[in-house]
């Protein structure tokens, strides 16, 4: 958006925020790139094969736990980040405590755990490919996230595509869960949080250009 454009709408007593509320373009975003994932997992990936019994298992809630109150942290800082002047009081806070609660369960098991099991924890099966096909399957919601705050008013386009991106990976994060074997805090502390962040950097990259009115 310009900001000639963004002063006339202001002038005018309109803006870009007409129309749709931006909670439900969001939340349309979201849900068309979270399918649009599940898809790409469907047809890629496949579901892990004990699915069913894994569903039962405390550490697979504490999984999918994170990365959705992670997604939800996101997704306020999108909506926040989406208006000019809106107050950002707390994003930062709000994003860390996923963060360190996943981050305290992995020292915990790994101070509990014998010093052999310690890599295992941390490394499990599928480090080499984790973050990356956390990252390919955000590539959908991205995109729709993305557009949606293309429409917005930003004023930090820089933390605005960041959160755009967050948002993004943690979605597909959630979407991986359903194929991913691994349940380790470490692992899941470190390696799933990197997947995450790829879309989140890359996103401050482009919101520096495609953000700023």
């Amino acid at each position: 958006m310009k900001t000639d454009d963004l002063i006339s709408m202001l002038a005018a007593g309109d803006s870009r925020l007409a129309g749709p509320p931006p909670g439900r373009r969001y939340a349309m975003a979201c849900s068309l790139g979270a399918l649009a994932a599940g898809l790409m997992m469907l047809a890629l990936l496949q579901p892990r094969h004990d699915l069913l019994q894994a569903i039962f298992l405390p550490m697979f809630w504490v999984k999918v736990g994170f990365v959705l109150s992670l997604a939800g942290a996101s997704l306020f800082a999108v909506l926040r980040l989406s208006r000019p002047g809106a107050r950002l009081d707390g994003i930062a806070s709000l994003l860390a405590v996923p963060v360190l609660a996943i981050w305290g369960l992995a020292a915990y098991a790994l101070i509990d755990s014998a010093p052999a099991e310690r890599a295992r924890l941390f490394f499990g099966d599928t480090w080499t490919v984790c973050p990356f096909l956390i990252a390919l399957l955000s590539v959908p919601v991205y995109f729709a996230v993305f557009k949606v705050m293309q429409g917005m008013a930003p004023t930090r386009p820089r933390l605005a595509g960041f959160a755009s991106g967050l948002l993004a990976g943690a979605i597909a994060a959630a979407v991986y869960c359903l194929h991913c074997p691994e349940m380790g805090a470490p692992f899941i502390g470190f390696w799933y949080l990197l997947g995450m962040l790829a879309p989140a950097l890359f996103g401050a990259w482009q919101g520096h250009s495609r953000l700023r009115w």
